[in-house]
């Protein structure tokens, strides 16, 4: 209401009602029966995978979890006790200084490609900005975790002893991800699509976004279901 600039057809929230739908699929039914890449995958493509595409979709997340090593540096320009958000604007648009094989947004596979990246990215980053913060080395992900575990175990673990996730909280935060997948047109969605609108490149639009997450009103904006 304060913020959108056109409606979307990804997502319809009604706060008020307790109304959350992505691609008319009821929230309590995904978050039941479905895990947050199936979800990623419907606001995507519109439908949900079936058993292959889901196996392959998957896999492509799975294989773009590492960030270059050389982004590693820029963690190094930051103050221990600076805030996660700051950092996690400055990483996500630095990714447009490694990945130049998906800026063009008007090529459908570069834009393919990019939303990969950025799926399977986030929580390494995610993690990465939390260890920095309290002075530990990063944890790399692993590619036989799922997505919830694998964000966890590069939360929690260490170099002197590995982290294994209670599978009730694996699941927990997978539901995490999947209510927050997409948020129709609050102010970080309409943020990005009004930056991609200028022709920017997507993770520089990202970066807006998160910007606009950061701000102390979008808990104004955030209506609980």
């Amino acid at each position: 209401m304060s913020t959108a600039a056109c409606e979307s057809q990804i997502t319809y929230i009604d706060g008020d009602q307790g109304i959350l739908l992505h691609r008319g699929y009821p929230i309590d039914q995904l978050a039941e029966k479905s895990d947050y890449l199936e979800v990623c995958y419907l606001l995507l493509n519109g439908e949900l995978p079936d058993a292959e595409q889901k196996k392959t979709f998957v896999t492509t997340i799975s294989n773009h979890t590492m960030v270059h090593e050389q982004l590693i540096s820029f963690f190094k320009g930051f103050r221990r006790d600076a805030h996660p958000m700051a950092i996690m604007c400055g990483v996500v648009g630095a990714l447009s200084a490694f990945y130049h094989d998906s800026l063009d947004i008007n090529n459908a596979h570069h834009r393919e490609v990019c939303a990969y990246r950025l799926i399977a990215k986030m929580p390494t980053l995610a993690a990465m900005c939390h260890k920095y913060s309290i002075g530990q080395p990063f944890i790399f992900p692993r590619n036989d975790k799922g997505y919830a575990e694998n964000f966890l175990r590069m939360m929690f673990a260490t170099p002197c002893s590995d982290y294994e996730a209670n599978p009730i909280l694996v699941r927990a935060m997978d539901r995490i991800f999947t209510l927050h997948a997409d948020h129709e047109q609050n102010a970080s969605t309409s943020t990005v699509r009004l930056a991609g609108s200028s022709g920017a490149n997507p993770f520089a639009c990202i970066a807006a976004g998160i910007a606009a997450l950061w701000a102390p009103l979008m808990a104004v904006q955030t209506k609980p279901f």
